[in-house]
C-alpha cells in the first residue's frame, strides 16, 4: 500500500512539474518584456526543477513497483547527487532574487540595477558552488546511499562517523541556515521600507487634502513589492518543503532509532514536491507572467479578482509593443 502511495504521489509530482516549470521557462524566453537580468533567475530556477523531477521521478517510480531500489549503486549516487545539487541551485537561485528585490525596494534609485552580465555571474557562480558542494562525498566525505523504504537515494545520515556527519553539519550551515539568514535579513528591511513609504504617501496625500497620491514611481514601487511577495511566497515553500528533510537527517545523525523507512522516505518525497510549487506561484501571482501565459496558452493562464486590470493592461501593453515592432 505504502509504495503504491509513493509511487502514485511522485507520479503525480512529475507529471505536474515537467511541464509547468517546462512552459515557465518557454513563456519567460519567448517574451521580450519578461526578458530582464532579474528574470534570468528565474528561468533559471525553473531549470533547476525540470532538472531536478526529471531525474528523480522516473526512478523513484521504478522503485515503488519494484519494492526496492532497483537501478544498482552507480545510479544511486548519481540519483543522490542531483537531488542534492538541484536543491542547492534552488536556494541560492533564491538568494540571489531576494538580493535582487532587495536592491530594488530598499536601496531604490540609489541602488546599482543588475545587469545581465552580473544575472549570468551569479547563475554560473550558483552552479560551480553547488557542484563543488555535492561532488564531495564521491571523493570520501560522506556518499550517497539509498534511503526511506530504498525507493530513493540521498546522503547518509545514518553512518555513526564523526567524519561522514561533519560533511552534513557544514553543508547545513552553508546551504541552508547562511541562505535563510540572509533572506529573512533582506526581507526584513523589505518589509520596513514597504511600510515607511507607504506611510510617507498617506502622509503627505492629507496634507495635499487629498484622498491619494500616487505618482508613476510609487505604481513602480507598487509594482516591485508585487514581484516580492512572488519571491517571498516561493522561497517560503522551498524552505517548507526541505525543513522536514532537515529535521529527518540530523535526527537520523543523533537518534538514528527514531527514523522509521516511511518517516524518511515522506520527507526526502515532500523536498522533491517543491519543483511543483513553483510554476503555480508564477501563474497565480506575476503579473507581467500571468499575462504573457494569457496570451501564449490562454487555456492554462490564471485570472485572479486582483490585478485582472493590471494584467489586461500588461497584456495590451505587450500585444501593441508587438505589433508595432513587427510594423516597423
Amino acid at each position: 500500500l505504502w509504495y503504491g502511495l509513493l509511487g502514485f504521489t511522485i507520479t503525480m509530482c512529475g507529471l505536474l512539474s515537467l511541464p509547468g516549470n517546462l512552459i515557465v521557462v518557454w513563456v519567460f524566453m519567448n517574451t521580450k518584456s519578461l526578458r530582464s537580468p532579474a528574470n534570468t533567475l528565474v528561468v533559471n530556477l525553473a531549470f533547476n526543477d525540470f532538472i531536478m523531477m526529471l531525474v528523480m521521478f522516473p526512478p523513484m517510480v521504478m522503485s515503488c513497483y519494484w519494492g526496492t531500489w532497483a537501478l544498482g549503486p552507480t545510479f544511486c549516487e548519481a540519483y543522490g547527487f542531483v537531488g542534492n545539487l538541484c536543491g542547492c541551485v534552488s536556494i541560492y537561485t533564491m538568494v540571489w532574487i531576494t538580493l535582487d528585490r532587495y536592491n530594488v525596494i530598499v536601496k531604490g534609485v540609489s541602488a546599482q540595477p543588475l545587469s545581465q552580465k552580473g544575472a549570468i555571474l551569479r547563475i554560473l557562480g550558483t552552479w560551480v558552488f553547488s557542484l563543488v558542494w555535492t561532488s564531495l562525498p564521491f571523493f570520501g566525505w560522506n556518499r550517497y546511499v539509498p534511503e526511506g523504504n530504498m525507493t530513493a537515494c540521498g546522503t547518509d545520515y545514518l553512518t555513526d562517523d564523526q567524519f561522514s556527519k561533519s560533511y552534513l553539519y557544514v553543508y547545513t550551515a552553508w546551504v541552508f541556515f547562511g541562505p535563510f539568514l540572509l533572506i529573512v535579513f533582506s526581507y526584513y528591511h523589505i518589509v520596513s521600507a514597504v511600510f515607511a513609504h507607504e506611510k510617507q504617501m498617506r502622509e503627505q496625500a492629507k496634507k495635499m487634502g487629498i484622498k491619494s497620491l500616487r505618482s508613476e514611481e510609487a505604481k513602480q514601487t507598487s509594482n516591485e513589492c508585487r514581484l516580492a511577495k512572488v519571491a517571498l511566497t516561493t522561497v517560503s515553500l522551498w524552505f517548507m518543503a526541505w525543513c522536514p528533510y532537515l529535521i529527518i537527517n540530523w535526527v537520523g545523525m543523533f537518534a538514528p532509532m527514531k527514523v522509521t523507512p516511511l518517516f524518511s522516505i515522506w520527507g526526502s518525497l515532500f523536498a522533491k514536491a517543491n519543483a511543483v510549487y513553483n510554476p503555480i506561484v508564477y501563474a497565480i501571482s506575476h503579473p507581467k507572467y500571468r499575462a504573457a501565459l494569457q496570451k501564449k496558452l490562454p487555456c492554462l493562464a490564471c485570472n485572479t479578482d486582483n490585478g485582472d486590470n493590471d494584467t489586461q493592461s500588461s497584456a495590451t501593453t505587450t500585444a501593441t509593443t508587438e505589433k508595432a515592432e513587427e510594423t516597423a
